[in-house]
């Protein structure tokens, strides 16, 4: 196997950008009217499952099932949902957030080596845009050769359609790619779709099950700010970089049949 492709999730993957969609969903429900706040505990477990319209359903179904009475409830829940992805473009744009360790160097030296780039997430386009809009800018989606969000498989992770569609873009088989992902729902997607998976562990990804995983590490790492390996291949530190990122595509084998979603660690 040669390593072709770098696919990344968004997410908690490129940047720790959960806390502040929780943020703005707490002041959506506030702008609403409603008194509901989620605290970084709840969101938590509310991220167990993929898309925000879908953690604002689960929330509804397990504190408020009275509310599920609502008329036109669905509707309700996307405009909740398109208010929530403005006020995150917002905060977004006001600085409040960076890329983690590691990504624009590794993004960058991709390119260098040839290697093509793409993303597969659950979150909506707009919130790529923003996302980099604020840091890389929104020139750099140009040198993503394919980018699979929420509109193009709207079945979240741990489904691995998003990871399907990408594939099909790239015109790859999983086993010429690697994905960088920071959970389990994630690991799935990708194992489930045949491409290799490594893990940067984000705050609210603590803890999880990454069975499956080349390796678990604290972030991307730099030459001056080593990463910390948590679980995987190679319990020395340092920085991702292409070429590692080719000789542990090596060491893995994967299984003819891909739908059974599963990637096997030599």
């Amino acid at each position: 196997m040669t390593l072709k492709a770098i696919i990344f999730d968004v997410d908690g993957t490129l940047a720790e950008t959960e806390e502040i969609h929780r943020k703005a969903f707490n002041r959506a429900l506030s702008d609403a009217g409603l008194d509901w706040c989620w605290s970084r505990e709840r969101y938590r477990e509310l991220l167990a499952i993929s898309g925000g319209k879908e953690r604002i359903r689960l929330y509804i179904e397990e504190e408020h099932p009275d509310f599920l009475t609502r008329e036109n409830l669905a509707d309700w829940i996307a405009r909740l949902h398109q208010d929530k992805t403005k006020i995150y473009a917002d905060m977004i744009a006001a600085g409040e957030i960076e890329l983690r360790p590691g990504v624009e160097r590794l993004i960058r030296e991709a390119r260098q080596a040839g290697l093509k780039l793409a993303i597969a997430t659950t979150t909506s386009t707009a919130n790529i845009i923003a996302l980099f809009d604020a840091t890389l800018g929104r020139e750099a989606l140009d040198w993503f050769d394919a980018i699979g969000a929420a509109e193009q498989a709207p079945n979240k992770k741990p489904d691995s359609s998003v990871y399907l569609w990408v594939l099909e873009k790239l015109a790859l088989p999983g086993s010429d790619c690697v994905a960088i992902e920071d959970t389990r729902n994630g690991v799935l997607a990708a194992t489930g779709a045949g491409v290799p998976v490594l893990v940067t562990q984000s705050f609210y990804s603590e803890g999880e099950d990454f069975t499956g995983a080349l390796a678990v590490l604290s972030d991307l790492g730099e030459p001056d700010h080593p990463y910390r390996v948590l679980a995987g291949l190679e319990n020395t530190p340092g920085w991702v970089e292409p070429g590692r990122l080719a000789r542990w595509l090596e060491s893995v084998e994967i299984p003819a049949d891909t739908t059974t979603g599963k990637v096997e660690v030599g």
